[in-house]
């Protein structure tokens, strides 16, 4: 089935898509959950792109997440405030994006949710060609002192410039860092080094080659320690199938008979976790934007730096 019309997009087109989605891993969405997103946010629905996304690690089984895009005009946190979406924190996370939004320029802004969990966290985009620097962004006070704590090693591999995209998850209380990454970060001998370096254990086979395709890195941080949590990389295929041998049954099923974006391209994250943990996130379209910044905020860069 192709994606939908902007005449098409509304919340309830929205919902039932979600549902019959999750349906498709056995997830029962809730509408407790969703359907207050979607409403908080309906009159950006129409021009957002829209994604729906699923892990195959076992902390996120039986859960099944979407995401939208909103133009920097919209306030996502005053708005999740005002709708009881979440609640007021004296934890900075709760000051983090006011802050940035003071800092810097912002081209856009995501949203994610659960279909069980419903309102997890707000993505921020600088403005293409506009990367920030972990220099400015370290000096903010509700920043998680373990981006300065790591500021050597992003330096180290030539991402200490090069901050694209910011992603804050209110519910796990953590914080994603987006790099428009060299290519050379890509190489088995850098991936290797990277993973030594952050304490992980080797990537395996699966996951080296999936580096080698890679368009971007992600870092994932948190308030309580000084440790990378998680180090992830992004892929842009139109089968995700095909970096895999086995995805698990569900999963597969997800891949296979998801209905929507059929034609359009998908996005592969894989990641790795400071406990050693390897899995993969895929992300699906139920309406693409290709101009967005949600999906072209590493390619360019990626392509640029090759030519």
């Amino acid at each position: 089935m192709p994606g939908p019309t902007d005449a098409t997009v509304d919340v309830a087109s929205v919902y039932s898509a979600i549902e019959k989605s999750a349906d498709l891993l056995d997830v029962t969405a809730s509408r407790e959950a969703v359907w207050p997103v979607l409403t908080a946010f309906e009159d950006a629905l129409p021009q957002a792109v829209i994604a729906f996304r699923v892990a195959t690690n076992a902390r996120h089984e039986g859960d099944f997440d979407a995401r939208f895009t909103l133009p920097k005009e919209i306030d996502p946190y005053a708005v999740a405030l005002s709708r009881g979406l979440i609640a007021e924190t004296d934890h900075p996370i709760g000051s983090l994006l006011a802050d940035i939004q003071r800092l810097c320029s912002i081209d856009s802004y995501g949203i994610d949710l659960g279909v069980l969990s419903g309102f997890k966290k707000i993505w921020l985009y600088f403005p293409a060609g506009e990367q920030e620097s972990l220099s400015r962004l370290t000096g903010l006070k509700s920043m998680p002192q373990s981006l300065a704590g790591n500021a050597e090693f992003f330096t180290r591999y030539g991402l200490a410039e090069k901050v694209d995209v910011i992603g804050i998850d209110y519910r796990s209380r953590t914080m994603n860092v987006y790099f428009a990454a060299p290519a050379k970060c890509f190489e088995r001998e850098t991936v290797l080094a990277m993973h030594r370096d952050i304490g992980l254990p080797n990537p395996s086979e699966e996951m080296f080659n999936f580096c080698e395709n890679s368009f971007g890195i992600y870092t994932t941080l948190n308030w309580d320690s000084m440790e990378i949590e998680r180090i992830s990389y992004g892929v842009k295929t139109d089968d995700p199938m095909d970096f895999f041998a086995r995805l698990g049954t569900k999963v597969e099923h997800f891949v296979k008979n998801v209905q929507y974006g059929v034609g359009e391209p998908k996005m592969v994250y894989a990641a790795v976790t400071s406990s050693g943990e390897e899995y993969y996130k895929l992300q699906s379209y139920y309406r693409w934007r290709p101009v967005s910044r949600l999906n072209a905020a590493y390619i360019a860069a990626r392509d640029k730096e090759s030519m």
